[in-house]
């Protein structure tokens, strides 16, 4: 096993990151010769409506650090307030069908993410069911197969949302925030479908702090990498793949030359459920991640 496994999430939460930051990330992956896991946003994007968060603790001071207007568009940023969001998988699914094509993993984020994300715990069973199950319709229309990989809109997930994706019957979940893949259990149930979480922070939840100044973000990410385990990294293509594009592309050329080794989220999964008996049950929580706003879905202690 190589000394180094890095596992590239790369969510995609709008339009304009569908069509723009996706392609830009694909071409910078293809030039490094590595595969990544994209989990696409599938119906409208309704960004604007996340203002409602404003009296969320901490999100003014996330907004302030990383440049929103900056970063999302100003349209985008009104997109289901002014006017109708645009359906994402309808107009985009060319650019969806290119990432399967290049030899990318693919899977579900969402389908309308600023419902998933600020409404999921609201929602009663039916109603979970109904919105996962509208992704996948559309996933389906789309790719002209089931998916088999779900990573849930802002790490948002519980015993519902678990149940759902157990009835669909997924091969693996990134729902998480944690350090290794675990079997999830919530609400007093076990739940079959695989968890891997995302084990490193995401660049959004370091950028524009004082500690974190730009010039050190790669020696920080080095600095935390596990050697003969997977280190899950989740990316943005409205980040990454715009705004910090040239930053990830030297990230990820410095991490090629130290040889390390780029997997498939598909591969971790296949290689961790050739033994399930050596999975940990772990308690799926809620709870909070330093420089994110709200609470999230998070690997809690280990069940016997």
């Amino acid at each position: 096993m190589p000394d180094i496994i890095i596992a590239v999430k790369v969510d995609v939460d709008t339009e304009r990151g569908t069509r723009l930051g996706v392609p830009a990330l694909a071409r910078v992956f293809d030039e490094l010769g590595i595969r990544a896991t994209f989990f696409f946003s599938l119906g409208p994007d309704n960004t604007g409506r996340a203002l409602r968060r404003v009296f969320r603790p901490g999100f003014l001071k996330k907004v302030r650090r990383t440049s929103v207007i900056g970063t999302y568009g100003m349209r985008t940023l009104l997109n289901g307030v002014l006017w109708p969001g645009p359906h994402i998988g309808r107009r985009h699914g060319d650019v969806m069908r290119a990432i399967r094509n290049a030899g990318h993993e693919v899977g579900i984020h969402c389908y309308d993410h600023i419902r998933w994300q600020d409404g999921l715990h609201r929602m009663r069973l039916a109603e979970v069911r109904a919105e996962f199950g509208r992704a996948r319709t559309e996933f389906a229309r789309i790719f002209g197969a089931p998916a088999t990989a779900a990573a849930a809109a802002g790490w948002q997930a519980d015993a519902q949302s678990l149940a759902v994706y157990d009835e669909a019957g997924l091969a693996y979940a990134s729902d998480t925030r944690g350090h290794a893949p675990f079997f999830p259990a919530a609400g007093g149930q076990r739940f079959r479908t695989l968890q891997i979480p995302t084990t490193l922070p995401t660049l959004d939840e370091l950028m524009g702090r004082p500690d974190f100044p730009d010039e050190l973000l790669a020696t920080h990410y080095f600095s935390l990498l596990h050697r003969n385990a997977v280190n899950v990294m989740t990316v943005h293509a409205e980040i990454e793949g715009l705004v910090k594009l040239e930053w990830f592309r030297e990230f990820l050329t410095r991490a090629v030359s130290m040889r390390v080794q780029f997997l498939t989220l598909a591969g971790v999964a296949q290689t961790v459920l050739a033994r399930p008996d050596a999975v940990p049950v772990n308690e799926l929580v809620q709870g909070e991640i330093d420089g994110r706003s709200g609470r999230l879905a998070v690997q809690g202690g280990a069940i016997a």
